[in-house]
């Protein structure tokens, strides 16, 4: 077997061990952060429980960590409260980003984690199989119940060699991006193998696992190996290693090889994480911003990079430059070996150990600059900044850019030497704002800001639907709900609702919500039409949750993306696909009726729908048992309610 069908088996609860079925794996370990916690705790009351069934379980504040007024920190109160309520443990403002803080201090091999982030996956860089869900399968996992994933087809990435000077892990996933895309991935997990591997280090590994989550598979997996014990051990964590590789004769649906002696300097360019261009094509383009960190490129081997590359240097006036260390540990390591001071000699600006920039919480680029960032999307408006230049890259090219002010092959360059960096044979570790469970239960801080999750019906016997938007492909989560300054809403889905695909808003026209809240007032249904690849990017719920409140029945589309889907399920919301052909036919037209769909999906019949201009469409579903009985009682809630 290979790793994955290690894991997996290891975990398996119910199923059968065939590509494209559906199976529960137990979780051991979850995670949550603030943007999505808050909603997935409110969840976890509703079930009723005592305290979470899991080995482990993190609430860590690292999202909304600005507090712009009173919603932020009434919802860290509510986080910390719920925690020590049930059983879980709270890493605090200033702790850092949940992915990074978990990979130091309490990801396993082995291990299942189950994470409200869809870059949860970074835990693959030790051997975990950690993915990326909805709130409210996160707080079904807390409460003891599988997670139902579909048995993988297993993407074998074979790496030989090793990196040459000035090509880092970012280069890596990049060319895997160039190769995959972000689209059609769905129901993969990615595992690496081959002497490749033997070469990278922990962080180098996460930060491939991590923007894995770009090309929307399950997950990304790598062996636990020596490198791996390593890395434990200098966290202080030697006996939380275990060795985990692939037989030798392991098998992979695909093998795609990746020679990393020749792999060079790459560059994501607006506005997809797979519009990866080599280093040449880009050279000499003028940058107005360069940004370090994020979940994807905030280690402590990142940081001391671009330290090593700018000591002695300033950044070019023209360039903004900010630093975002990925945990306190971090932080604290590059204050005491000399980093952080090399960094503000150079003229940076020093950001706090949280995701900040990277969902819009700040820092956004001015109208027409380019901005590089080390971070894993720039899907457009991002940023906070419409139509927004935003180029991904290694955290070696982004200095170079912010000393040079233009982008610039380091390869090509004399005067910086490249900075050999070995990994410390100790970090540091105080764990004090992890703040455990206390002994006695306290009572649980719900301030006026946060709402209770909104109840869905069952699904009608006949859907009279009104089309609220025409979409293209890959429409991602962003688009759907924006994050930046509107994240302060999550925990009050009346409010928020109010944005549902603001970008697509048109100045004094009837914007989305008030469209949705008419055909609902109406006594009809929304329904959301779309291209491929729908619901790309975060894991929020709230993509689902919001057009739920709304009145959404129905998405049809030629394809969805994996957690996206999960969570319209969730919520009650049926989705559904249709050819080019038939979409095309939807629209033309204003009105949709679908008759019988609760018989039909029961029995397992073709689904038809009738327009206002008198075609018939057919439309498909890959529902499973457990979903249909999720969608006709109106999501899990209801479901699991019903149960009780």
């Amino acid at each position: 077997m290979n790793v994955t069908e290690k894991i997996l088996s290891n975990h398996l609860v119910f199923g059968e061990k065939k590509a494209g079925a559906s199976v529960g794996i137990k979780i051991d370990q979850t995670l949550t952060q603030d943007a999505t916690g808050t909603m997935a705790y409110l969840e976890f009351e509703a079930l009723g429980k005592e305290k979470v069934e899991t080995e482990l379980s993190l609430s860590y504040i690292d999202h909304n960590t600005a507090q712009m007024g009173p919603n932020n920190m009434n919802d860290h109160l509510y986080l910390r409260s719920v925690a020590g309520r049930f059983g879980i443990k709270c890493s605090l403002p200033g702790n850092g980003i949940c992915h990074q803080v978990h990979l130091e201090r309490f990801g396993k091999p082995g291990k299942t984690l189950l994470g409200s982030d869809s870059h949860t996956p970074t835990g693959g860089g030790l051997g975990m199989l950690a993915i990326g869900a909805g709130g409210l399968d996160v707080a079904l996992a807390m409460g003891g119940e599988p997670f139902t994933v579909k048995w993988p087809k297993v993407i074998g990435v074979k790496l030989t060699n090793s990196l040459p000077e000035w090509v880092a892990a970012k280069d890596v996933i990049l060319k895997l991006l160039s190769i995959l895309t972000t689209k059609g991935n769905v129901g993969c997990v990615v595992e690496y193998f081959g002497p490749g591997v033997r070469t990278l280090t922990v962080p180098q590994r996460a930060t491939i696992a991590n923007m894995g989550a770009e090309l929307g598979v399950t997950t990304s997996v790598f062996p636990s190996d020596e490198r791996t014990k390593e890395f434990l051990t200098a966290q202080g964590r030697a006996n939380d290693f275990t060795e985990l590789l692939a037989d030798e004769d392991a098998s992979y649906d695909k093998i795609i090889e990746i020679d990393l002696a020749k792999l060079e300097p790459l560059v994501a360019m607006s506005p997809s994480p797979d519009n990866v261009k080599s280093i040449s094509e880009v050279e000499g383009t003028k940058v107005g911003q360069v940004i370090i960190g994020s979940c994807t490129n905030s280690s402590y081997r990142d940081l001391t990079i671009a330290a090593s590359m700018l000591r002695g240097r300033r950044v070019h006036p023209d360039v903004s430059f900010l630093i975002a260390p990925g945990s306190r540990q971090v932080m604290q390591m590059i204050d005491r070996d000399g980093s952080l001071s090399t960094f503000l000699t150079a003229g940076a600006r020093i950001l706090e150990s949280a995701c900040g920039p990277c969902i819009g919480q700040g820092c956004s680029p001015a109208e027409g600059i380019v901005s590089v960032r080390t971070f894993n999307r720039n899907f457009s408006g991002r940023t906070g900044t419409p139509n927004d230049l935003v180029f991904l890259a290694s955290p070696e090219t982004a200095v170079m850019a912010a000393i040079c002010g233009e982008i610039v092959d380091p390869r090509k360059q004399d005067v910086i030497k490249y900075p050999q960096i070995e990994e410390p044979e100790s970090y540091d570790h105080d764990d004090w704002l992890v703040v455990p469970p206390p002994r006695r239960r306290p009572e649980i801080r719900r301030a006026s800001t946060i709402g209770e999750p909104p109840k869905n019906a069952p699904l009608p016997e006949n859907i009279e639907g009104d089309i609220l938007i025409k979409l293209g492909d890959k429409i991602t989560t962003d688009h759907i709900m924006p994050a930046g300054a509107f994240m302060k809403f999550r925990s009050n889905i009346s409010e928020y609702a109010k944005y549902v695909f603001n970008c697509f808003n048109e100045e004094g026209k009837e914007s989305f919500y008030e469209r949705a809240l008419k055909v609902k007032n109406a006594g009809r249904h929304g329904i959301i039409l779309a291209g491929l690849s729908y619901g790309q990017g975060s894991s929020r719920e709230h993509a689902a949750i919001c057009p739920m409140y709304l009145g959404v029945k129905v998405v049809i589309a030629l394809s969805f993306e994996r957690i996206h889907t999960a969570n319209l399920i969730n919520f009650g919301i049926l989705p559904l696909t249709a050819s080019e052909e038939e979409l095309e036919k939807l629209r033309g037209c204003e009105k949709i009726s679908i008759k019988d769909v609760r018989s039909k999906l029961k029995v397992g019949e073709p689904i038809k729908a009738s327009t206002d201009d008198g075609k018939e469409i057919t439309l498909s579903h890959t529902l499973t048992e457990k979903d249909i009985e999720t969608i006709l009682a109106g999501g899990k809630l209801n479901l699991f309610a019903a149960k009780k």
